[in-house]
């Protein structure tokens, strides 16, 4: 019986991670060659908002809730029926959270013809049309 309730737990720490969906947007960020000193100037075409939600499954978290109660419920009779509820509920419960993450951003057009965009974790302090210019250090008014 401990074997079977070792396995369950197994079972519950493998699984719960599979009851959410995650739904990202990624940019590629380049890497300019040249001197120590560089310096690329652009000008910012435009500003966009990227928002990564992860949302939760709850019926998944639920089937595989009452997988494992049943099993450390006894595996039959009452106990696995009272095992399968409590941990259909368990399971819903845990993975019916949501998140939500923004980020932002700045595509930039350089004189060299280059196009490349910058993002930043909170509100950017550029807008579009603000002349720039790009360093080793980072990203700045022109």
């Amino acid at each position: 019986m401990k074997t079977l309730r070792r396995i369950a737990l197994v079972l519950l720490v493998a699984v719960m991670p599979a009851c959410a969906t995650e739904d990202a947007a990624y940019s590629d960020w380049g890497q300019a060659e040249g001197p120590p000193e560089w310096v690329r100037y652009g000008t910012v075409t435009n500003v966009r908002e990227v928002i990564q939600r992860r949302e939760g499954d709850p019926a998944g978290g639920a089937l595989a809730g009452a997988i494992i109660g049943s099993i450390l419920g006894g595996g039959r009779g009452p106990g696995a029926l009272f095992g399968a509820m409590g941990g259909a509920a368990v399971g819903a419960a845990a993975s019916s959270e949501s998140s939500e993450q923004r980020s932002y951003e700045v595509w930039v057009r350089f004189q060299d013809g280059g196009y490349q965009a910058f993002r930043y974790a909170s509100y950017p302090p550029f807008r579009p049309g603000d002349h720039v210019a790009l360093t080793p250090r980072g990203l700045y008014h022109a």
